[in-house]
This record gives C-alpha cells, sequence and structure tokens, in this order.
C-alpha cells in the first residue's frame, strides 16, 4: 500500500489549495515545497479578488461571473484576508470615453447581481475625497465595488487548514527524483535529509518551475507553457481616501495603486514574458519607471524610481489560447500507470475552484468525499465579512494594551486565531521580546510553531510585512531569537 494517496510538489496558492480540498475529501496527502510557502508568484500577485474588469472588455462574460461568484465565496470563507473595497477609475477623455465605462460597469454589476456589496456609481470628484489625490481636471469618477486580499497569508492559512484535515506539509523539501509505475516512488531531500516515499498520483504545481520539473524529476515531455513575470512597486503613501484607484493607462493597460499596510501604496501591474532561472527575479528599470510614469500622470504627488521601497516580482506559467494567456490543468494516466496531474497558472479569485476541479478530476481513482471547501471558513474566518470591525473591538476590549491599528493588523492576519498568540497576556511585556513597534515574541513563536516559519524572510515578509518598516536592529535580533524557539 502507497505511503499517501496523492503527493503535490510545490507550495504556491495553486499547491496549498489543492491540498486543502483533497485532505478535506479524505485523500491522504503529503506536499512538498523546497522554499517556503508562497514564496514565488503567489505572494507578487495584485492581491486582488475581483471579477477582472479586463476580461469584461474582452467579453468573456462567463469567466467575470465565475469570478465574481468566486469573490462573493471568498467573502464568507475568508472574511479577515479579503476586505471589499470601493475601486475608482477617474474618466479620461483621451482612453475610454465615459459612457462606455459606465455601461460596463453597470453590466458588471449584473454579473454580480447577488452580490451584497454596494453597486457602482457616478462620482464628481471635484466635491469627492477621491479627487483630493488627484491632477486637475478629472470632473468624474466611476466607482465599484471588489475585494483585496493579502495573498500569501492566504496562502499560509490555506495550508494550515489542510493540515488540521490531515495533510503532511513540508517546507524545505524538494523532489529529486520520481520513478513511476502503478504507484510512484518519490526521492526527496527534506532539510537536508533523503527519504524515500510512494505515492498513488502526483500533483506537479511546482508553478515557475512546472516545465522543469516534468523534465527533470517526473521524467515526461514538459507542457508547452510560457513563463510571464508580473512585477509591482511599493511606494509612500500617496493618497489618504481608503479606496483604489484604476488608472487607465495610455497603452490601454488599467493600473491599480492600492492602500498597502497602512504607510505605503501599492501600484501595478506590468507583465511581460520571461526567461531566465524564475529563482532570481528582478524587475527591470523601466518597468519600475513605467508604473511611476503610470501614477504621475494622475496623482498630484510625484514618484520616481528612488522613492521606490520595494518591488514585487514574480513568474506564473501560463498557455497561450485563442482566449489569452491563461493558467490550466491536465491529467495523464494512460497504460495503468498512476496518474499526474499537471496545474499551472490561473489567478487568486478562482483558486479555490481551480482546486475543487483538479481533485474531481481524480474521482475516478479515489472514492472521495463531495466537494466542500466553498463553505467551510478558513483558520479564523468565522465569522460574517461585515463583523470585522466588531472583531477588531473585541480583540480590544479583552486585551487593552492593543492598540487600534495592531488590533487590525492582528485580526486581519489571523482572524479569531489571534487570540491564539496573545493567550493569557495583561500587559505587552507578557508577549515576549519586541521586534520593532509591533512584532513580539508570541507571534514569532506561533509563525514557528503553527505556520512553517523558519527563517526572518519568511515572518518578515510572507507571515506579515512588517519588513516594511522594522529597523535593521530589531532584524537582527530576530535572526538570533528564531533559532532558539522550539
Amino acid at each position: 500500500m502507497a505511503d499517501y494517496d496523492l503527493a503535490i510538489i510545490g507550495g504556491g496558492l495553486n499547491g496549498v489549495s489543492i491540498a486543502r480540498d483533497a485532505a478535506g475529501r479524505g485523500l491522504r496527502v503529503i506536499l512538498l515545497e523546497q522554499g517556503d510557502l508562497g514564496a514565488g508568484a503567489s505572494s507578487a500577485s495584485p492581491r486582488l479578488i475581483h471579477g477582472d474588469l479586463a476580461s469584461l472588455e474582452r467579453r468573456h462574460l462567463l469567466r467575470v461571473r465565475t469570478a465574481l461568484a468566486e469573490r462573493d465565496i471568498w467573502l464568507r470563507i475568508a472574511p479577515h484576508l479579503v476586505r471589499p473595497m470601493r475601486f475608482a477609475i477617474p474618466a479620461h477623455s483621451d482612453e475610454r470615453p465615459a459612457w462606455q465605462l459606465r455601461s460596463r460597469l453597470l453590466l458588471y454589476d449584473r454579473l454580480a447581481s447577488r452580490s451584497g456589496l454596494p453597486a457602482s456609481a457616478t462620482v464628481d470628484v471635484t466635491h469627492h475625497p477621491i479627487g483630493n489625490a488627484l491632477k486637475r481636471p478629472f470632473g468624474t469618477a466611476f466607482e465599484y465595488s471588489d475585494c483585496v486580499v493579502d495573498d500569501s497569508r492566504l496562502v499560509v492559512l490555506t495550508a494550515v487548514d489542510a493540515a488540521v484535515r490531515g495533510a503532511v506539509i513540508r517546507t524545505g523539501a524538494r523532489c529529486t527524483r520520481a520513478e513511476r509505475g502503478k504507484e510512484w516512488r518519490l526521492v526527496t531531500i527534506d532539510r537536508g535529509f533523503r527519504q524515500v516515499i510512494t505515492t498513488r498520483a502526483i500533483v506537479n504545481a511546482s508553478g515557475a518551475w512546472t516545465s522543469s520539473v516534468a523534465e527533470t524529476v517526473l521524467r515526461v515531455p514538459p507542457p508547452k507553457l510560457a513563463a510571464e513575470q508580473m512585477d509591482q512597486i511599493v511606494v509612500r503613501r500617496l493618497f489618504d481616501s481608503d479606496n483604489i484607484y484604476v488608472f487607465q493607462n495610455s497603452d490601454g493597460r488599467l493600473i491599480f495603486a492600492s492602500p498597502y499596510e497602512r504607510d505605503f501604496t501599492l501600484i501595478g501591474t506590468v507583465s511581460h514574458a520571461f526567461k531566465g532561472d524564475p529563482a532570481i527575479v528582478a524587475m527591470a528599470a523601466g518597468d519600475v519607471a513605467y508604473l511611476c510614469d503610470a501614477a504621475n500622470r494622475y496623482f498630484r504627488e510625484h514618484i520616481e524610481a528612488v522613492d521606490v521601497v520595494r518591488t514585487l516580482s514574480g513568474v506564473n506559467m501560463v498557455r497561450n489560447t485563442a482566449s489569452g494567456r491563461d493558467g490550466a490543468m491536465t491529467l495523464d494516466n494512460g497504460r495503468g500507470r498512476a496518474p499526474l496531474l499537471t496545474v499551472f497558472g490561473g489567478d487568486v479569485t478562482t483558486s479555490r475552484l481551480r482546486a475543487e476541479q483538479a481533485v474531481s478530476k481524480l474521482t475516478p481513482f479515489y472514492p472521495m468525499s463531495p466537494r466542500w471547501t466553498a463553505k467551510a471558513p478558513l483558520p479564523g474566518g468565522d465569522f460574517a465579512w461585515d463583523r470585522f470591525d466588531n472583531e477588531v473591538e473585541e480583540l480590544r476590549e479583552r486585551w487593552r494594551f492593543l492598540g487600534e491599528e495592531e488590533a487590525r493588523r492582528l485580526v486581519g492576519a489571523y482572524g479569531t486565531n489571534a487570540k491564539e498568540i496573545l493567550g493569557d497576556a495583561k500587559e505587552r511585556g507578557d508577549l515576549g521580546p519586541a521586534f520593532g513597534p509591533e512584532l513580539t515574541g508570541a507571534e514569532v513563536r506561533y509563525l514557528m510553531q503553527k505556520e512553517w516559519a523558519r527563517f526572518p524572510d519568511d515572518v518578515l515578509w510572507r507571515r506579515t510585512k512588517l519588513g516594511l518598516t522594522m529597523p535593521p536592529a530589531d532584524r537582527e535580533a530576530l535572526a538570533a531569537f528564531m533559532p532558539a524557539v522550539v
């Protein structure tokens, strides 16, 4: 008998979503990630849960409707990670005409007719707060509803839920060779130790490494894929309002400017073909300048490359199709051989549905429970999305030493599980050493023991984004603290 029913190679959003779905249907699952969870493209996404106006422009109405239905599911099952926002598109006479924008947003509302989010509206920006940050003359803008998500937290909490349901999650574990018969025999290097495991089926969800894993590890013909790099920049906060701006750039692209970690603005996305080692992805100076120019076309606050405090880049694999560059999945199970499912690409919004469809492809090979992930909340998400502020208030009532912004960060990252970190603390000192103004030893210990954090970057850039503001001395103290955690 094989050790596992399903082995998943890759700990990005596709991989952990499949692990969660399969474990919840009763399969014995192991996930192997050579680095950290979500360390690739999954933590460099545009952070949007949306129907995608660009798809609407291309008249992919079914795709938009499906994505908007998934948006509603995410609001129900991950209300701590997925937050509703108002998006504002300033009307620009040189680009899409105002009547066209308005008609498309009305259609967007119709496609999301079951949503509880506010409908689109026309705004006079000269008498509205969203106009304060904009250059003149923008007399009109259009508002609509969509959501934002903390992408790297979504990856981690999906993996946490998979583990709660029985999946084995191995970070720092690389699959070096696979032998295929009626079962798969995998050779892995798990944190320096060689291990051999057997599994009835494999999912290759290794993201930018999909083709190389297929060719060198699984020894099957690699799928014909294209590598696409996505780039974004982080700058100081450029506006005070809580909405997201959607800018029409001169080349027809839509550029998003989002509030990011309280004191910053995230601007993106620019994408282009990628060639090279996906482990070494850097944003080109020309792309930085492109996004700065796009922002400067609309914002009063001028930015240049020197104002960029961080760049976010990731590589995704896509397949060119008649409807555009998109993700897909393929199943190879011929001639009595153990199944191999390859899953690649796709966006954050439809990741849950994509995992559900992927696991369902394996139903001919296993007895398994029905589909379930559309109704089960992620860890910490057991409250209604419109009660987020209530959760923050309750946290501050019980732990009175918490400031408003700190409590919001904790609820936004952990939901109701923030209580596990705070425990019986009566004052801040009870949470252990402080690393910067917010990160505590208790939180670091929780991230290491419950969320597979191993190194400072795992904590500072994926489990949290506190690396943006943490002083160098505190980073050094964190690096010294983590090896002592047991």
